[in-house]
């Protein structure tokens, strides 16, 4: 005859703590917020994807060449959108301020489009030469910059430590305070 004899398990070093659910329901404003940025989620998925046959539509359609009016103004308006938006990344850069980022996403993605358009409608020769040595020299690395700005402002720092919550959580299971 063989005896089963269950060992006691030793006691939880973590208090038991009663968890009070939210009824099913009723979800709360988190669930709201996903299902709502799911939708917004799907929704430009399939902006992208309408934008697939327009561009087919587009490149089939369009003339090879055309004359501009506000060819000046269009520029310069680039201009100034990638003037300010550099402007407010370096002043929230010396302020120390994390939304930088989002100044920084902004001139990176107006260097890349200015760099692009520069390229694309420079005439061939001589002023295509210089478009392609301005956008390789200064707007993409630049723009490249930029990027790394955003990246590292959108990162997550870490936890935000609580001292005095710390403090108790190490009384209560009785750790020191170097570990």
């Amino acid at each position: 005859m063989v005896a089963v004899v269950a060992r006691p398990r030793p006691p939880s070093p973590r208090p038991a703590v009663a968890v009070r659910r939210r009824p099913r329901s009723a979800p709360g404003p988190v669930a709201r917020r996903t299902a709502g940025g799911r939708r917004l989620g799907w929704a430009f998925i399939g902006g992208a994807a309408a934008l697939v046959p327009w561009m087919w539509l587009l490149a089939a359609t369009m003339p090879p060449t055309t004359t501009v009016s506000n060819w000046s103004a269009a520029w310069l308006g680039l201009d100034a959108m990638e003037a300010a938006a550099l402007l407010g990344t370096g002043v929230l850069l010396l302020r120390r301020d994390p939304r930088h980022g989002l100044g920084a996403a902004a001139a990176g993605t107006l260097l890349a489009a200015d760099a692009w358009f520069d390229v694309m409608t420079a005439a061939p020769g001589g002023e295509r030469a210089m478009a392609i040595a301005l956008a390789a020299g200064v707007e993409l690395p630049l723009a490249a910059l930029c990027a790394a700005l955003a990246a590292r402002a959108f990162r997550p720092r870490g936890p935000v430590v609580d001292h005095e919550m710390k403090d108790r959580w190490q009384r209560l299971v009785g750790s020191t305070p170097d570990g």
